[in-house]
Parts: structure tokens; C-alpha cells; sequence
């Protein structure tokens, strides 16, 4: 991947600056069945480190590679996905070119000879494919998702293979679910008998992503009769070493988004795998499983922060270029204001899904909190953003060829099914609810003894340009068992508001809007911790209290990034930017407008005042009062983003320039 400079003036702001890698040495394609093995491909070239920059780099790189989607011609533009979708077509010549330029070294952590050094890195670039293309970003991405659990097993035989291989653009899937048990792993019926050279395979797997495709899959098979939490292991078959019959393709599965992505299964005939297909030990796949899925939690929640950004990039220049009732939409109070908070969500999943991305690294022992709460709110989030976008644009949401290519109505249906990837909605609730009384006492006591409260976590996990440590995947864990410090740190964070907002009125609202989050919050940590699990799980009152909870740790996130991010914010107000309001922070500048805060604290209290009612304040309220506040707030907000659109840069926190560029 070549190094784009000079394509705007710097700005201060977070860096997540990547490396390039060149590109690999072969290209993907469909797994066939040779007749003799095939052999490891030669190690692709060592990649090449950039200079930092600022704002979102590799996005930036990514996108300007790939060139303008407005492009009718390219195989990577609007057009050309809109006619994969009609056809239900998968994206061949996409994922070619993705391999060309050097992504799939992003799937590969850089201790094996990949390019990825953070995922913050790996949720830029899939936030900047799913903009464009939200099939072609689960088609290629999910290699990724195939191979991680090789990467958190970290001791398996066949790792520095793999990784030779996802560079060179195979693609790898991962075998988890069956027809017949759907998200229940323990209840899976594929069989790996011992044999003499390992293991010998037998059933379906069953809704595979790339199962056809796919060289290579990752797959959980029962390894021991009785089956339970340790009679399964997991098995990374490479389809091209099966003797001919011993595996098939099942037939590709329609779908009513991500049309031309290969959702498929495959079926196994006593295959033979030998013991260096083991990954980890056996009778630890699930558990291994458990743990990858955190971390694919977490960035899959840059497929829903690309699809947002689409989804208000159609609307609002659908609203600027339309005139009703005799002036622009755009002027309508209400089309402003759903724009304007749309926008204000955005920003909030992009801010946990940035924290949920770090805290990988920094906070890996309470992942299984925080994936989560990201997996649960951000697609959910921007589920809604897409719904009330589609009132914004009437007729034309469900046009498939009269408008924008029918981009709309594509991509609506096509992140319908971001939420269930990984783990849906109810499975990441229920996540929450079985950690509550946990969760409570961390609340209450953050200044414990615990693992993770070590001293420099937070500036670690905030601090969006701050190198990270290194990916520890023997400190995942099944639980969070000294509770979430991220959300433990929302009473702090609001504390150096307030005390900021005693020398700079602007910032007033936004500590008010804090101050009331963090009550509720408490509030509501009290209610988790009396909350008691039912014989057939959790009552409905808990998986409110879950959808209430994600709230507040969103918002503690949200804070978090304000606190260090340098000068007091890393995004500013569009009517104090000196450059339009593509970001804040600049040198010789003061510090930010607190917009963007206030903002997403209001949305996110609201948000929360919906999943608990009376937990922002007692019922009922005078409404008029508070819309009153709000009116001057998302109309400032709503020029940021005008700023941002006109500039052609990506609706962010962060700068970020598009491959469009500004309209014409």
C-alpha cells in the first residue's frame, strides 16, 4: 500500500498510523482439489512503515487507492456493487484488488510477518471498505475472523503457515455453527474421531461465510464423545490437502442483504486432518472460540460505522439538493435535526467502537464486557440511524435503480445482518446480565486492587495517538472479574469536567449532561448489583437495565477521549474551526468547542432514558424546556457535519479526507 502525502494540511488530532505492506504474492480465488498437496507460498515482502499523520492515515490511504467509487468503471465504485447485488454476484474482482494492494497483511498480527500492529488499524480498514461496500467488506474481512482464533491459541503448529497464507490472499473461514443448533456450540454434532495420522471428520458445518470460497477453515469439532465444555478442539483444515471425496460444498444460502457474499456450508466425510491441524490444545475450542469472538466483537463494529457514514452522505445531499413545499428539505426544522442527530450517534459508536478497539490491548481482561456492550450498541445504533435516515429520503430509500444506483435500500438490508454476526443482539445482552453483581462491585470500588488497575491505563486507552502495548491474548478471560473500569471511570472523567467547565463556560453544558449520566448511572449499578438470575436465565427487567448499562459506558468512553485527547477534545466546532470544522486542537488555537460532547452525551442519555425510564431524572419533565436547549445544539452540530460533507471528508471525530472528495 503506497503512502498518499499532500493531500490536505496537517491537523493536530489522533493518530493511528499503520504500516503499508506491498503487494502479496498471489491473489485469492476459489479452493479447488488438486491432486497433489499444495505447498506454502513463498513469505510476501516486509511492509513498509509511513510516517505518521494525523487523523484517521490508513483509512485515508485505503480509500485513495481504491479510488473514486463515483467511478461508474471501477470495480470498486457504487456502480459496480450495485450490479453485484442485482446479480447476486460475489465480488471477485473487489477482493483481487484488495489482495493486490497489500490488505489481507492487515488479518495477520506483525509478530508473524503481517502489517497489523493494533486493531485500531484493522477497524480503520474495515470502517473504509464497509463504506463503500458493506458485501465486499464481510467477503474479504472475514478471512480475519477465520483466522484469529489461531492468533489468540498463539502456540499452534501451523501458525507461520497460515499467516504466509492469509497474506498471499487466501481466504480462511471459521466453521462454528450447525443447521440444526444454530449458536449453540455445545450442542454441535461434527466429529473429530482420532486417527492414526490425527483426526478424521465428519458432519456439516452450516451458514459458513466463505465455506465454498475458502482455501483454508478454522473448524469446532467434538473431540470427545461426551462432548461439554472441554470435549471440543478446534481444527484448521486446508481443503486442498482432503483426498478426493472425503468434503463437499453445501449450496449457497440467498439472503436479503450481503447478497453475493458466499454464505454456504461444507460437509466432511471422515477427511482426514493430521495432528498439526490442532489448534491450542484439545478440548479448548470453545474456550478459544469465546475468546477470538471478543475481539471480533469489537471490530465489528467499523462495519456499522461505515454504513452509517454512507447512509448520511446519501441523505444529507439528497436534503441539500431537494426542494418540498417550495425551499430546500435541508431547511426543514425536522429534516435538520434528524440529520443532526444521526450524525451525534455516529460520533458516539465511533467513539466506544475506537476505545472498545484499543482496550484490546490495554484492557484485555475485561473484554468480554466491552465487546459486549459495542456489539450490541453500535450496530443497534446505527440499525436506527439507517431507519430514520429512510424517512429522510421517502420513495428513493426503496428504490433499487432510480436513485444513487439504489444504494440506499443495499445497503439497509445489507447491515440488517451486522447485528447477528459473532454473536446477536440478545446473546451480547445476556453476556451483560450474567456479569452484573461483578460489574456492580467494580462500579462502587474502582479503586481496587485488581489486575488492570495498573497506572497509565487510561492515557493507554484514550489517547487515540499513544502507542499501544502489544496484543496479550493470554490475558483474555471468560469473565471480567474485577468489573469494567472503562465504565469506572465515568465519575472521574465527569469530576475534571466540572472542575474544566469552572474556567470555560462553553463547556457548561456538556458537564451538566455528564453530571446527570453519571447519577443515573450509579443508579443504576445499584439495580444490576440487586439483580438476581432466574432458573431459565435472566428476567426482561435485566436486559433493560443491559441496554442502559452499554449507555453509560459508552458515554464513559466518549468522556474519556475528551479528557485525553489533547487540548480538552480532538474534534471541534465547526463555527470555531479555522478551517471549516474538519477538527480541532490546531497549533496557537484554544481548546476546541465542546459540540461534539455535548452532543453525543445528550444523545446517549436519551438513549439511556429510553431502555430505563426515570433513570436520567424523575417523570415526567417539561419537555419544552429541554428542547429548547437542544435546538442551538444540533443546529451548530449540523454545521460541523455541512463542514465535513463539503469538504468531502468522512463524517468522524477524527480527520479523514475521502476518495470522492467534496461534491461537485
Amino acid at each position: 500500500m503506497t503512502v498518499v502525502r499532500g493531500r490536505r494540511t496537517p491537523q493536530r488530532g489522533p493518530s493511528a498510523a499503520g504500516s503499508s505492506p506491498p503487494a502479496p504474492a498471489a491473489s485469492s480465488g476459489a479452493a479447488e482439489e488438486p491432486e497433489e498437496p499444495e505447498e506454502s507460498p513463498e513469505p510476501a515482502p516486509a511492509p513498509v512503515h509511513p510516517e505518521p499523520a494525523a487523523g484517521l492515515p490508513l483509512a485515508e490511504r485505503l480509500d485513495a487507492l481504491l479510488g473514486d467509487p463515483e467511478d461508474a468503471a471501477g470495480p470498486l465504485g457504487y456502480a459496480a456493487a450495485a450490479r453485484q447485488d442485482a446479480a447476486e454476484e460475489f465480488p471477485a474482482a473487489v477482493c483481487a484488488a484488495l489482495d493486490r494492494i497489500g490488505v489481507p497483511h492487515y488479518y495477520v498480527p506483525a509478530r508473524y510477518g503481517g502489517a497489523l500492529t493494533g486493531l485500531p488499524q484493522l477497524l480503520e480498514v474495515v470502517r473504509a471498505l464497509a463504506r463503500r461496500d458493506l458485501t465486499s467488506a464481510v467477503a474479504h474481512g472475514k478471512t480475519f475472523l477465520g483466522a484469529v482464533c489461531v492468533w489468540v491459541a498463539e502456540e499452534s503448529a501451523g501458525t507461520a503457515r497460515l499467516a504466509d497464507l492469509v497474506r498471499a490472499g487466501e481466504l480462511v473461514s471459521l466453521g462454528l455453527t450447525e443447521r440444526a443448533h444454530g449458536s449453540d456450540l455445545m450442542a454441535g454434532e461434527v466429529v473429530a474421531e482420532a486417527a492414526p495420522e490425527g483426526y478424521r471428520i465428519t458432519g456439516e458445518k452450516w451458514l459458513i461465510n466463505n465455506a465454498t470460497r475458502g482455501r483454508l477453515v478454522c473448524l469446532l469439532a467434538r473431540t470427545a464423545p461426551e462432548g461439554g465444555p472441554r470435549g471440543f478442539s478446534l481444527l484448521l483444515v486446508d481443503k486442498t490437502r482432503l483426498p478426493h471425496g472425503t468434503w463437499r460444498p453445501l449450496p449457497k444460502v440467498p439472503t436479503l442483504g450481503i447478497r453475493g457474499a458466499d454464505i454456504s456450508g461444507i460437509a466432511f466425510d471422515a477427511a482426514p486432518v493430521g495432528r498439526d491441524g490442532l489448534v491450542g490444545r484439545e478440548g479448548e475450542g470453545p474456550e478459544t472460540v469465546l475468546k477470538a469472538l471478543q475481539i471480533t466483537r469489537s471490530l465489528c463494529t467499523g462495519l456499522s460505522l461505515g454504513a452509517a457514514d454512507h447512509g448520511l452522505r446519501l441523505a444529507y445531499g439528497f436534503a441539500a439538493g431537494r426542494e418540498l413545499y417550495g425551499r430546500r428539505m435541508l431547511d426543514l426544522p425536522l429534516v435538520r435535526r434528524t440529520l443532526a442527530e444521526c450524525y451525534a450517534d455516529l460520533l458516539a459508536a465511533e467513539a466506544l467502537s475506537l476505545v472498545a478497539a484499543r482496550s484490546i490491548h490495554t484492557l484485555p481482561e475485561e473484554l468480554s464486557v466491552t465487546s459486549a456492550v459495542a456489539k450490541y450498541l453500535v450496530p443497534t445504533t446505527v440499525d436506527r440511524i439507517l431507519l430514520r435516515l429512510r424517512g429522510v429520503l421517502g420513495a428513493r430509500a426503496f428504490l433499487s435503480d432510480h436513485h444513487a444506483h439504489g444504494r440506499f435500500q443495499k445497503l439497509e438490508r445489507d447491515h440488517r445482518i451486522v447485528g447477528i454476526f459473532d454473536g446477536n443482539t440478545m446473546v451480547n445482552l445476556y453476556a451483560l446480565t450474567a456479569q452484573f453483581r461483578t460489574l456492580a462491585r467494580g462500579f462502587a470500588a474502582p479503586a481496587g486492587s485488581g489486575a488492570v488497575r495498573h497506572r497509565d491505563w487510561e492515557a493507554a486507552t484514550f489517547s487515540a495517538d499513544r502507542p499501544l502495548p502489544r496484543l496479550r491474548p493470554e490475558a483474555l478471560s471468560l469473565l471480567a472479574r474485577h468489573g469494567s473500569t472503562l465504565a469506572a471511570s465515568l465519575p472521574g472523567s465527569t469530576a475534571v469536567l466540572v472542575r474544566a467547565a469552572a474556567d470555560d463556560v462553553r463547556l457548561v453544558p456538556a458537564a451538566r449532561a455528564a453530571r446527570t449520566l453519571t447519577a443515573a448511572c450509579r443508579g443504576l449499578h445499584t439495580r444490576m448489583g440487586a439483580a438476581r438470575l432466574l432458573p431459565g436465565g435472566a428476567p426482561v427487567e435485566s436486559f433493560d437495565l443491559a441496554r442502559g448499562y452499554s449507555g453509560c459506558l459508552a458515554a464513559a468512553c466518549a468522556l474519556g477521549l475528551w479528557r485525553y485527547g489533547g487540548d480538552g477534545g480532538s474534534a471541534g466546532d465547526a463555527g470555531d474551526a479555522g478551517d471549516g470544522g474538519g477538527g480541532g486542537g490546531g497549533a496557537g488555537r484554544a481548546a476546541p468547542s465542546p459540540l461534539w460532547l455535548h452532543a453525543v452525551l445528550d444523545r446517549l442519555s436519551s438513549g439511556l432514558e429510553e431502555a430505563v425510564p426515570g433513570s436520567t431524572g424523575p417523570l415526567p419533565r417539561p419537555r419544552g424546556v429541554e428542547e429548547e436547549a437542544r435546538e442551538p445544539l444540533y443546529e451548530r452540530l449540523l454545521e460541523r457535519m455541512a463542514a465535513q460533507y463539503a469538504a468531502g471528508e468522512l463524517f468522524s471525530l477524527f480527520p479523514c479526507r475521502t476518495a470522492e472528495g467534496p461534491p461537485c
